[in-house]
């Protein structure tokens, strides 16, 4: 699958998408482009699934019609080390996530 993580994801977490060809928004030639324009480019170049953290994208961006799913990873902070622990279910969520779709992946006492 070809995933795109968003610019406020720890590129360290792309180590961790084993079986999956991960590119950051920097890789893309993406840095820089709001939610809107990010989502239709990432449609564009044959992204499957956009990962960020960025929670308020869900209510900013009709995601159902973009072409492209979203995986939200939820934790207390954006670092590699908050983050890595939500890993095991979201690739369990890839295997699963259709295009439109919006999931959202929260370690233990994130609501």
């Amino acid at each position: 699958m070809k995933l795109l993580l968003d610019e406020c994801v720890t590129r360290l977490v792309r180590r961790d998408f084993v079986g999956h060809d991960v590119y950051t928004v920097d890789e893309a030639g993406f840095k820089g482009l709001k939610n809107g324009a990010l989502l239709r480019r990432a449609v564009s170049d044959d992204f499957e699934v956009l990962i960020t953290v960025d929670q308020n994208l869900a209510h900013q961006q009709n995601v159902k019609s973009s072409g492209v799913a979203v995986l939200i990873l939820v934790a207390r902070r954006n670092t590699y080390e908050a983050l890595k622990p939500v890993i095991p279910e979201a690739l369990e969520v890839l295997d699963k996530i259709r295009s439109g779709e919006i999931v959202r992946v929260k370690t233990p006492g994130n609501v």
